[in-house]
């Protein structure tokens, strides 16, 4: 019987009908190959790479079809840890997807390819040389020589990319290498980004409440206990400071720790801060190159990082012996991956968080309902930070009915409360943040007179505009044409929402000639580093106004900033989505956070159409606590999180009735196997907001269940997971 080494490969491929290993043989070249390796495969008629999940000894004779060869290894190390397939394989049993796109999720890109290294030569004086004798009897007249042997006394080694700074040609470095003096390192040379941040050294006085915050998290991590706490602060309440001691505790006990910000654009800025403590912090990302992550990885595996600091990606290195886990801002959306695998991040950090036995932290100045829900049931442990560490108070926050402003005869998208409030804070030579609230625009219809939204008759939610000209309500499935006037108060001020920064940016040059002003949305923040050099410069007061969409709304601390103003606060209410309020009061409260951290007072300007909403009256009045009360009985009533989980399905296809009669199928199986009223239901099917894109129509099914893991298994049972027209995400933060 001939014995090979047989290996267990997942092609890294995307079809979801592929769902599971083949086997090939291992070539004798390829014998150190083990599993964790990224290999080459023939796969049919062609060549794709995979991931080794087994190698083991067998006889190819038994098998009943004749094994295929790997053809090469991509990589020159084994590039999944343990830790990292087992939790791939938790992600893909979790998310109902295949295991290659969860294990892709832990490569540097989408496919598996080399990392191009860089490498460099390190010379050194070899250690039977006494570099003082070689100076004493080296001639005079090389010059050449002697600099290399007064460099080498100073610096023990010389990097190749030291010589001609030095003057030293390669024919000096040869001649010395032939004598048998000199002895060639090649070294890998690991690229940093951030390498070249020096922060200021500064003294912190830590407050009584986060004293109290670092010792329960401490005592926890110390206990060596797998446990999670919400730090509930208000905004400059010093979250940012308790995570840095937190991490000190566990470095202290020699374990590392993983640090989640929501958006590159506060990468930057919590880097700053940490690097003020620690030195062994890597910095990962999607705006690094790939190779650059590689190098994080390189790192990361050798031992060299205690710190991970980063975006939800960050999550997916090969760290291992963690002992902390930060979710910064864990109610900011950004954490929930847009494209499969749908995963949020605050999920699988707790699950995370289990693997390694660690202390998990959200921190939030306006906690998600579903985190504030489990640390008031004792899910969670609560940790509060009520007061501003600097002793200040909360913004003063003043609201413009823009519905009397139109009455007035101003027309303009700035309010004459915040046109004066601009003026003022730049005459006191301050600065102004502005933020355009553009999630929900052009979605729905509203009139400008008095404010009323076109809503469905049935169920009275906001009824969706749709490019073909009609109105939908996505829960009812009603269709309308929009009104020419208001059917409220007869007004002709129908209007279909748009406006953007580049209309405000022009409001602000004709109100404000005289100012120096920087936007900041996705078409300024394309190129790498773009964030964080647009906050340097603004904290270096090169501008005197900051606006641009939500990335300007949360994170920043500048001292000198005194005024914020939100224009259309309350454009999130008209979302046909139950979590609407709860974005609107968020997005209120944390913008309103940015002004008057300092010593300086500070004053917010709230634009909205409905200022009455108890979103916006408690998020003027930066009420968490009481807008709580006013959300989550509604939640209950309706069975929404945090009193059930969600599963959202869209179904697609090109055939209009027949995608809308395949998701009803799954409705009435659906209905059969649960009661209805009970633990589970479904809504639905209803078309998507983009019902037809690129000519595929799209219909959503939305379930509601308390029995998440019940659910999870109706959906693999009739194969819903390996349909090519079925996309199923878990924990949604969209209903449509």
């Amino acid at each position: 019987m001939k014995i090979l080494l047989i290996a267990e490969i997942w092609a890294n491929i995307k079809a979801k009908n592929i769902n599971q290993t083949y086997t090939y043989s291992v070539p004798e070249k390829l014998n150190y190959i083990t599993a964790g390796w990224r290999v080459t495969v023939p796969f049919g008629r062609q060549r794709v790479d995979g991931f080794v999940l087994k190698v083991y000894e067998g006889d190819p004779n038994a098998f009943e079809f004749t094994l295929k060869s790997i053809i090469a290894a991509i990589d020159d190390e084994a590039w999944f840890t343990e830790e990292m397939m087992s939790s791939a394989k938790w992600l893909a049993d979790f998310y109902l997807c295949p295991l290659s796109q969860t294990m892709s999720l832990f490569m540097p890109g989408n496919k598996s390819r080399k990392i191009a290294a860089i490498y460099e030569n390190i010379y050194k004086l070899k250690p039977e040389y006494n570099i003082d004798e070689l100076i004493e009897v080296t001639p005079k007249k090389a010059k050449a020589q002697l600099r290399l042997l007064n460099l080498l006394k100073s610096k023990i080694e010389l990097r190749h990319s030291e010589l001609s700074a030095n003057k030293i040609s390669s024919a000096t470095i040869k001649l010395f290498k032939d004598s048998g003096m000199i002895e060639v390192e090649r070294r890998r040379i690991l690229r940093d980004s951030y390498g070249g941040i020096k922060p200021d050294k500064k003294n912190i006085d830590l407050t009584d409440e986060q004293k109290a915050a670092i010792e329960t998290v401490s005592s926890s991590i110390k206990a060596g206990e797998n446990r999670g706490f919400l730090l509930y602060g208000v905004t400059g309440s010093g979250k940012t400071q308790v995570y840095i001691e937190i991490t000190k505790r566990v470095r202290q006990l020699g374990r590392r720790a993983v640090i989640l910000v929501p958006e590159i654009g506060l990468t930057g800025q919590i880097v700053y801060e940490f690097k003020r403590h620690f030195k062994d912090i890597i910095v990962l990302h999607s705006r690094l190159s790939i190779d650059e992550r590689g190098d994080a990885f390189h790192k990361i595996r050798n031992g060299e990082v205690g710190i991970v600091i980063g975006a939800r990606s960050a999550l997916f290195t090969p760290i291992d012996n963690v002992g902390l886990f930060v979710l910064d801002e864990e109610q900011d959306y950004s954490y929930k991956q847009g494209e499969a695998p749908y995963y949020h991040a605050r999920v699988v950090a707790e699950q995370f968080a289990k693997f390694h036995n660690a202390a998990l932290v959200l921190g939030s100045a306006t906690p998600s309902l579903d985190t504030y829900y489990r640390a008031t049931a004792g899910d969670l442990t609560m940790l509060k930070l009520p007061h501003r560490v600097r002793g200040n108070e909360l913004p003063e926050v003043e609201c413009v009915d823009m519905r009397e402003e139109l009455k007035r005869g101003n027309r303009n998208v700035l309010s004459r409360s915040l046109q004066r409030l601009l003026r003022n804070t730049l005459d006191n030579q301050q600065q102004a943040i502005l933020l355009l609230n553009r999630r929900g625009y052009s979605t729905f219809v509203m009139c400008r007179e008095c404010g009323e939204v076109i809503k469905c008759p049935d169920c009275g939610l906001p009824m969706v505009y749709h490019r073909d000209g009609k109105l939908r309500c996505h829960h009812c499935d009603i269709e309308e044409t929009p009104p020419d006037i208001c059917p409220k108060c007869g007004s002709r001020y129908i209007k279909y929402f748009g406006s953007g920064t580049q209309r405000l940016e022009q409001a602000l040059k004709i109100a404000l000639p005289n100012a120096k002003i920087l936007r900041m949305d996705r078409d300024t923040t394309g190129k790498k580093f773009s964030h964080q050099q647009m906050i340097t410069k603004f904290k270096e007061h090169e501008y005197d106004i900051l606006f641009g969409t939500q990335m300007v709304a949360k994170g920043h601390d500048i001292d000198n900033v005194t005024a914020v103003g939100i224009l259309s606060a309350d454009a999130t209410l008209n979302l046909p989505d139950f979590r609407a309020s709860e974005q609107c009061f968020m997005l209120i409260t944390q913008a309103a956070g940015r002004a008057g951290r300092a010593e300086l007072k500070g004053k917010v300007v709230v634009q909205a159409y409905n200022p009455d909403h108890e979103a916006v009256v408690f998020g003027c009045q930066q009420d968490y606590d009481s807008f709580c009360k006013y959300e989550l009985p509604l939640r209950k009533e309706l069975m929404y999180p945090p009193y059930s989980r969600m599963i959202k399905l869209i179904f697609t296809g090109k055939d209009e009735t027949k995608v809308q009669s395949n998701a009803q199928e799954i409705v009435n199986i659906f209905d059969e196997e649960f009661d209805l009223g009970g633990d589970s239901e479904m809504m639905g099917p209803a078309p998507a907001i983009v019902a037809k894109y690129k000519d595929i129509y799209r219909f959503v099914v939305i379930i509601k269940t308390t029995e998440l893991d019940k659910v999870i298994d109706f959906l693999r049972k009739y194969q819903l997971n390996i349909r090519d027209d079925i996309i199923i995400d878990i924990d949604p933060t969209t209903m449509f």
